[in-house]
């Protein structure tokens, strides 16, 4: 093969390498210049009622878990996390009942079709997960987990109401016993 046809060759074979690097950095040109999809219509829902710098205050009637019971001060902030599609709540509150620090994540899990919640806090190891869905006005989640051979069942239940305010109940129940109310949550935002 002489020179000139190997030089040929060559030539069309970098010609075609570029145009395919040309086409293909084109192609994710475009693709980068498309607006990113728009957050699931679930989170839209939530961010709307979520999303923003809320105040609170926690009344915990007495219980084991609060003999005296008692009213803690907080603060909430709430913002969408990446894509829109979760929320990131961080919260701290205190007060003669503790104080308390953790952060609460949620998003949609279209699988499921129910929203999912992981909450991390300071007074207890790992994530507790949750799963929620819209009953009526309330948004409700439920989790359960056992520690020391008890098993523990929590359900919140959520309303959002008028002058962007919410309240919500937190209620526990042990190895099957009847709910008990463990704290009660209004919150205003600011």
């Amino acid at each position: 093969m002489s020179h000139i046809t190997k030089l040929r060759i060559l030539s069309t074979f970098v010609a075609l390498l570029l145009a395919l690097a040309g086409f293909t950095s084109s192609r994710l040109a475009a693709q980068e210049k498309q607006p990113p999809q728009l957050p699931l219509p679930e989170m839209q829902r939530l961010a709307k009622l979520y999303v923003g710098r809320w105040e609170y205050t926690e009344t915990y009637p007495k219980s084991a878990f609060s003999p005296n019971g008692g009213v803690n001060t907080g603060v909430y902030i709430s913002e969408s996390g990446p894509g829109g599609n979760s929320i990131f709540n961080h919260f701290h509150s205190k007060g003669p009942v503790g104080e308390f620090d953790g952060v609460l994540v949620m998003t949609w899990d279209p699988n499921e079709k129910a929203y999912k919640a992981y909450v991390f806090g300071d007074s207890f190891p790992a994530a507790l997960a949750e799963t929620g869905q819209w009953e009526g006005d309330s948004l409700v989640f439920r989790s359960e987990f056992s520690v020391n051979g008890m098993k523990f069942a929590l359900r919140n239940t959520t309303k959002f109401l008028e002058g962007g305010k919410l309240s919500s109940d937190e209620f526990s129940s042990a190895n099957g016993k009847p709910e008990t109310l463990l704290v009660h949550v209004e919150a205003v935002k600011k």
